[in-house]
Parts: structure tokens; C-alpha cells; sequence
């Protein structure tokens, strides 16, 4: 594992701007940044005599009971009231419906006299709370202050879209319950909504199903290579005891549809059919198309010839089966169900596929995924859900209320949604986490790819391009983390901060709202706060951006960095750069040929390397 860059110098710098009893907040750094926000000259101040109102909402209510709860856990302590009055913060439910806030928006209010905050729903509150606290102090959790100066302000706000998503694996690598919570804390925080649960795939069945004991007492569990590289694992010995790997018993997985739920976040569960098979093989081979000794995945493997035999009514009976345990465990109207990379030449000589061809009178194996897709369609209609799979599927007929979850890009998106199709956006070049986010020589192993956080701040699941026509088909979009290389939780944070912060602003806020130079302010206060809270946080990439214009000069270079208040030092002679090399501070012209070479400074500390850039 290569070193993570911790952020103590800010976090140390912080610290001690904050030993003192009082603090006055200057400015707002809210993530995602809302609708309409606007900073007033008063201030309201919040001290321990600050009581904390709820409105059409009791103590006990759950969404009053995380607030209260929250504070507490944050040295801020206010005592409960009936009813509002002054040096107050009070919560409320609309008693008339504001048609400007929706199901998720709110209006928050700081007034000289108190903090007033309302909306439609308990969702529209609980994001204002997540609001409230991002206004709070960055060192909250750690320090108690006795007065907490906080400016006017109102905001008014509501998301872009209703479906903000985050997509975790747990197969090629599991994650307890606990780190489970973490993240959905993580997602809250940020206003995130729909928690993709990758729950089963080749590497490992993630499920506890009563019907099929053997999905976790054999797939659920695979020989551990995690001390060698993705992809360079040796195959399991003759004896060796599978020992990595894990489940959730339908117990825990009900604690955290609660949890979940407590945080307005909706958990839609996946369960790959009929490819990325493996594990249940390796369980129950009698559901494949053919003799060969299923094993669970240890790393990654091609051709992916793991298919369930869908000619096999015992293999439509299981899944099923399947279905009808999952749909009880998890009260989401979704269920996705994979249904990519569904390699079919085990359908091709296998007699009980070739049979169901001939018996459905289909024209090939295609047309049998095709059937397939549409009976896994109607059992979770029978249970009162929607299908969602992977763009693969719109290779098939589908019924209209299939949602496809667009991962092969925008083009894929457009047809779907042109096609009627609700669509979740989830493009890789944007929303693929798993990627390196700065110079991989200075980061943790991760997939060959590089995805900035600047470039994923730019990700919109609509772009320009597609029709108005379709543009109401597209519901929202969704961050990725594959763990294929991602063996620890603490490395899944690492990948997932700060680039989450900025795909949540892509899904909330308006287009024309979104500021990317602010945006690169108020990540630092970010990666701050986060630091303090123990999350694993990257802190960008400081290889300088150059960029070359010609003008009647030659060549005009501009430099800019992806991360705010460090410092570009450079030399155009072929010597190192160091502290005492130019600053760059505006754009120079050099000739085409000249060597430029550059050193980035933060907080005071050279980061990276020597970065050369070839005029």
C-alpha cells in the first residue's frame, strides 16, 4: 500500500484557531451547494441557553430524535421547548404546503433572534439539518464552544434530481455492518438518497437466504489472496480452506434498512442474474449448464463462463425463490438485477437451454436472455417491484417499467430514455471511483484509470445534447466504487472522498449554480471537517493543469491546480524547481520545445514530484 497524504497541517492549523470558548463563522461552505443562498450584515448566536423547537413533529418522532441526538454529539446541547420564541432553533413541518420546496426541500432561516427552519416533509428537514451542521464549525465534534456567532442568512433549497445515488461492492471484498453505517452517515451527509447494494457476484453471495443455506456456508466464502495484486492471484490448493469473505444475516441487513431509512436513504439491493454466477455454482451446481467444478471467484477471470442454466426449471425456481426473500427483506420499489456480461456459450451446447429455445419458440440464445429478463420482470412485479439492470439489458424486449442503469456512457442513457425508459445515469468516466484520482505513484493501488476530482465535478446525467423530450426519463445518477482493488474500508473512503462530494453537488444542485473555482474553496473546509471526523480523505492531485494557446507571441501558457491554496513553482532552463524557482502567479509565454518544469507547494510542504511538461 502506498502512503496516503493526511491533511494534518490544516487540521493542526484549525485546531488552533479554535482552543478559545467563542467562535465567529465568517462564511458558508455547503455541500451541495443550495438553490438560493444569501448572507445578510446581522448575526444570531448560539449559546447554551439556545433551545431547540420541534413543530407538527414530537420528540420521539425519528427524524426529531437524530437531530437532538446529533447535537448532542457535536457539544451542542440545546434544551427542548413547546414552543418557539426567541435564541431558538426551531424545525417544522409545513401546515400549507410550500409547492417551491417539494418532498426533499427546505428553507432555513438565521435570524438575529433565531434559526428557523421548514419544509413539506421530514426528508426537506433532515436535509436542513445537514445544512445546519456544514454551518457549524469544521472542529465541531472535537471542540465545545460557548458561543458559535453564525451570519444572516436564508437559503432556500430542493434537489435536481430524486434519484442521488451510491453504488458500493461488497463481493470482491466485504464490509461489516459498522462500516456499512459509516458510509450511509457519509452518503447523509451529503444528501445522498439510494444506496446501490452489490450484494452478489462471482467473488462472493453477500446474503443470508433461509432456502439456500449452502449460498453462505459455501459462496459466501472464497480462498483468501488479498496479500497478492487483483488479477494475479494464484488458484486455490488441493485442500486449502476457503476463509475470506463474509454475509449479512437477514437480522443485520434489517438493522440497516432501518438505519437507512432513520437517514431518508433508500438501500435497493442487487442480485446479478444470470452471469457473474460463481458463487452460486459453486453452491448449487446443479444449476449449471454443464460439469465444470465451480469454485468462488478469487480474483477476477475470463471468459466469464459462471452462467445460471435459465433452461433448467430448477434454476427459474431458485431464483424465484430468491426473489421472493429479498423482496420481504427489503421494502425498496427496486430490485436491480445486474444482467450483464451474460456470456452464452454454455446456453449453446447445453440440451435444457437448446430445449427452452425450441419449447418458447425463440430464434437463439439472445432471444433466451431475452425470456429469461422478462420472467425475472414478472416475479418481481408479483412482489410489487421494478427491475433495474445494467444497460446490457436493452439488448432485450423490455416491459416499460424496467429502469436501465446507464454504465456504458451517455449514448446508452439517450437511447434508453428515447425509448421511454426510466434511466439512472452511472457513467464510468464520471461516477467510477475505483479509479486513481491523483498520480498513481502517490496513491493507493487502484483500477488503471484516472478520474480527478475537477473532471468528476463536471459529471451532469444530463447533458446538453439529449432532447427536452427525454430529459424527464433520466431520474438521477449514481457514484461507483467497484472494490476490485479496494481490499479495506479505509481505502473505500479514501476513494470515495472527496470526488463523492462533488457528484452530490452534480445531482443537487442547478446546473447554473454549480461554481467550480467555489467548489474548490469549500472542499478544503471539507476535507477538514472530514479529516476530523477519522474519514480517510484524499487530498487531490497536485500535478499542475497546463494548458497552451498560440498568439501573436508564440505560445501562452496558463497553470492552474485542482487544489486550492497550492502554490506552482517552475523552471524553463532543464534545472529542478524549488521553493526559490518563479512563482507562477499569471500566464508566461515560452516557445514551442522548451521544457517546462514544475513543483507544487501546500501548506508549506513540497507534494508529489517534479512534474515536466513539454512545450
Amino acid at each position: 500500500m502506498k502512503r496516503w497524504h493526511p491533511l494534518l497541517a490544516l487540521a493542526l492549523l484549525l485546531l488552533t484557531a479554535a482552543c478559545g470558548d467563542n467562535i465567529e463563522i465568517t462564511d458558508y461552505s455547503i455541500i451541495p451547494e443550495p438553490v438560493y443562498m444569501v448572507q445578510k450584515g446581522r448575526s444570531f448566536t448560539v449559546t447554551s441557553s439556545t433551545k431547540l423547537c420541534f413543530e407538527n413533529l414530537g420528540q420521539n418522532n425519528p427524524t426529531a430524535k437524530y437531530i437532538a441526538n446529533t447535537l448532542r454529539h457535536m457539544h451542542v446541547r440545546p434544551a427542548f421547548i413547546g414552543t418557539p420564541h426567541k435564541n431558538c432553533i426551531t424545525f417544522a413541518i409545513n401546515d400549507t404546503l410550500n409547492p417551491a420546496l417539494g418532498d426533499e426541500g427546505y428553507l432555513l432561516q438565521v435570524h438575529p433572534d433565531g434559526i428557523f427552519v421548514s419544509a413539506n416533509t421530514e426528508a426537506g428537514l433532515f436535509y436542513a439539518f445537514q445544512t445546519f451542521v456544514q454551518m457549524l464549525p469544521d472542529d465541531i465534534l472535537h471542540q465545545s464552544y460557548s458561543r458559535i456567532v453564525m451570519p444572516e442568512c436564508t437559503i432556500l433549497d430542493y434537489p435536481r434530481f430524486s434519484w442521488r445515488g451510491s453504488h458500493l461492492d461488497v463481493c470482491r471484498h466485504f464490509f461489516s455492518v459498522k462500516q456499512i453505517k459509516r458510509h450511509l452517515d457519509l452518503m447523509a451527509t451529503y444528501k445522498l438518497n439510494r444506496f446501490h447494494w452489490h450484494l452478489t457476484d462471482d467473488q462472493g453471495w453477500r446474503i443470508e437466504i433461509d432456502q439456500y443455506p449452502q449460498l453462505n456456508d459455501i459462496g459466501s466464502w472464497r480462498v483468501d489472496r488479498t496479500q497478492q495484486p487483483w488479477g494475479y492471484e494464484q488458484p486455490p490448493r488441493p485442500g486449502e480452506e476457503p476463509t475470506y469473505g463474509g454475509f449479512y444475516t437477514q437480522k443485520e441487513i434489517a438493522e440497516i434498512v432501518e438505519y437507512a431509512a432513520q437517514r431518508h436513504i433508500e438501500v435497493i439491493p442487487e442480485i446479478d442474474l444470470p452471469g457473474h454466477a460463481s458463487a452460486i455454482l459453486a453452491s448449487y451446481p446443479e444449476l449449471a449448464c454443464d460439469n465444470y467444478p465451480y469454485t468462488v471467484a478469487i480474483g477476477p477471470y475470463w471468459p466469464p463462463k459462471a452462467v445460471l442454466c435459465v433452461g433448467n426449471d430448477k434454476s427459474i425456481q431458485f431464483v424465484s425463490d430468491i426473489i421472493e426473500e429479498v423482496a420481504t427483506l427489503f421494502p425498496s420499489e427496486y430490485i436491480h438485477i445486474g444482467g450483464d456480461v451474460a456470456y452464452k456459450d454454455n446456453w449453446e451446447h447445453c440440451p435444457k437451454c437448446q430445449a427452452r429455445i425450441h419449447r418458447q419458440g425463440l430464434a437463439d440464445e439472445n432471444a433466451l436472455h431475452g425470456w429469461f429478463l422478462t420472467q425475472v420482470s414478472d416475479m418481481l412485479a408479483r412482489k410489487g417491484k421494478r427491475l433495474i439492470g445494467w444497460d446490457d439489458i436493452m439488448d432485450f424486449p423490455l416491459d416499460s417499467d424496467a429502469v436501465i442503469m446507464a454504465w456504458r456512457g451517455d449514448t446508452t442513457a439517450f437511447a434508453s430514455a428515447l425509448l421511454g425508459h426510466a434511466v439512472i445515469s452511472a457513467n464510468p468516466s464520471y461516477c467510477n471511483l475505483e479509479c486513481y484520482q491523483a498520480d498513481s505513484n502517490c496513491q493507493p493501488t487502484a483500477f488503471p484509470q484516472y478520474l480527478l476530482l475537477h473532471h468528476a465535478y463536471h459529471y451532469d446525467p444530463i447533458p446538453p445534447t439529449l432532447t427536452e423530450r427525454a430529459q424527464p426519463y433520466i431520474l438521477g445518477g449514481e457514484c461507483m466504487l467497484w472494490t476490485d482493488y479496494t481490499t479495506s474500508y479505509d481505502q473505500a473512503e479514501y476513494q470515495l472522498l472527496p470526488r463523492l462530494c462533488a457528484i452530490a453537488e452534480c445531482l443537487w444542485t442547478p446546473r447554473e449554480q454549480k461554481d467550480w473555482p467555489h467548489f474548490q474553496q469549500k472542499i478544503e473546509h471539507h476535507k477538514t471537517r472530514l479529516h476530523l471526523s477519522g474519514h480517510k480523505v484524499c487530498p487531490g492531485s497536485f500535478k499542475p493543469i497546463v494548458t497552451k494557446t498560440a498568439d501573436s507571441e508564440g505560445l501562452l501558457i496558463t497553470i492552474t491546480t485542482e487544489v486550492y491554496g497550492s502554490y506552482v513553482y517552475y523552471t524553463t532552463d532543464g534545472s529542478a524547481p524549488t521553493p526559490d524557482s518563479p512563482l507562477y502567479t499569471a500566464p508566461i509565454h515560452l516557445t514551442k520545445g522548451t521544457l517546462l518544469r514544475t513543483l507544487t507547494l501546500y501548506n508549506g510542504q513540497a507534494q508529489e514530484e517534479v512534474y515536466d511538461f513539454l512545450i
